[in-house]
């Protein structure tokens, strides 16, 4: 079970700049061999390149950037992403993904009575209900989501458990 994310878009992004440097160079070569104007003229790279000085700024200003892109692409490789799959207690290597889990907490909360609509935000450690309701005594409709919201998550049982924060907005002024 892949429970981080793959570094596609890194990977991608390295495999398209290869490949339009090596499609530029095969055009460049197949031009030459044809006896046609290549794009880019060969002499005309190297002797710029041999009257380039490692003081000027045109050799800093590319190699900074050369650097600056492999420290973003190292970074990007080593760095962990945010988990795709939420991992389960037990002895099972088993997940649920975040959006199931959303889904069936959101379900839950919205199973209370007197609740309008839910707004979910999970994070690694904590599940935050935004929930709007239309009585004017709100008295223990918060406890009552969040002892919902508790309740799916030990059916759940995740490896380690998110704090639960419910904040309540009544629609209706009580006055």
């Amino acid at each position: 079970m892949k429970r981080r994310p793959r570094r596609s878009a890194p990977a991608t992004l390295t495999a398209l700049a290869l490949l339009a440097a090596c499609t530029v160079v095969a055009v460049v070569a197949v031009q030459m061999i044809a006896g046609q104007t290549p794009w880019i003229s060969y002499g005309a790279v190297a002797g710029d390149l041999r009257a380039a000085h490692w003081n000027d700024r045109a050799p800093a200003v590319a190699g900074g950037i050369a650097a600056l892109i492999g420290l973003i692409m190292v970074m990007a490789a080593v760095l962990p992403g945010r988990p795709t799959v939420l991992p389960l207690a037990g002895e099972l290597d088993s997940g649920a993904s975040w959006r199931g889990l959303r889904s069936t907490l959101r379900t839950a909360a919205a199973d209370v009575d007197g609740v309008n609509r839910v707004t979910l935000r999970l994070r690694r450690r904590r599940v935050a209900a935004r929930v709007r309701t239309d009585r004017t005594n709100t008295e223990g409709l918060a406890d009552a989501v969040r002892t919902a919201l508790e309740q799916r998550l030990d059916q759940i049982d995740p490896a380690r458990r998110p704090d639960v924060k419910v904040t309540l907005r009544a629609t209706r002024s009580t006055s």
